[in-house]
Order: C-alpha cells, then sequence, then structure tokens
C-alpha cells in the first residue's frame, strides 16, 4: 500500500469539455490548489462512494439504502479520481455530491491526498 499524505483542502476544477450531468463530473483536465494549477496529465483511477454520512446515515429505509448505495441519490455520494499532474506528482481528489445549501447546490470539489513516491517513505 502506497505511503500518503492527507490534505483535505478544497480546490478549483476546469474542465476541457464539461460533463454532461454536474453531479455526475468526470475527471477534470487541470486542478487549482492553494493558488497554484496543475494540469492533469493521466487519470490513473476513478471509483465512487455513495456511502452516507452525518445525518443522511439514518434517514432512509433498509431497503432503499442497498440501492442509494449502489447508484447513489440526490446530494449524497462522492467521486474520486487518483491522478498524476504535468510535475510527476499524484493526487487522491474527489468531487462531494452534497450541497452546502442553497447557494451552493453542485457541491465541492477536494484534494483529498497526496501518494508519496517510494524515496519518500
Amino acid at each position: 500500500m502506497p505511503q500518503t499524505r492527507f490534505i483535505g483542502d478544497p480546490i478549483a476544477v476546469a474542465f476541457d469539455q464539461p460533463p454532461l450531468f454536474a453531479k455526475q463530473p468526470s475527471c477534470p483536465a487541470r486542478l487549482t490548489w492553494r493558488e497554484v494549477s496543475f494540469e492533469i496529465v493521466a487519470n490513473l483511477q476513478e471509483w465512487r462512494d455513495y456511502g452516507r454520512r452525518g445525518r443522511m446515515a439514518n434517514n432512509m429505509r433498509p431497503e432503499n439504502l442497498k440501492k442509494a448505495a449502489k447508484r447513489g441519490s440526490w446530494g449524497v455520494g462522492r467521486y474520486y479520481f487518483r491522478v498524476q499532474v504535468g510535475n510527476g506528482r499524484i493526487f487522491d481528489i474527489y468531487y462531494d455530491r452534497a450541497p452546502k445549501g442553497q447557494a451552493e447546490r453542485l457541491g465541492s470539489w477536494y484534494l483529498y491526498q497526496e501518494i508519496l513516491p517510494d524515496d519518500e517513505m
């Protein structure tokens, strides 16, 4: 298992071609973290997590919870991408589908962690 460094910061992303559905994004082409832009040169891996967190974890009947865990439900879930940027660094980023209120209904992007090279272990 690779060594990682947790970051957990919000980021801005840009797409060469915007996703067809805002709440089901594809891998972005660029990310900006702490005012530094990174070109994404490779999408190494992607996965989804439709687990319900916090107050959302207990607001659904068990039979519906199984369905939602497979395909998600409105405002619940995360889309993860392991990406390599132009300088060779590897990051795990994710899109959190949860709205942050009336003004921010589309969710947010985060830089979850950096995958460290073997020589930094």
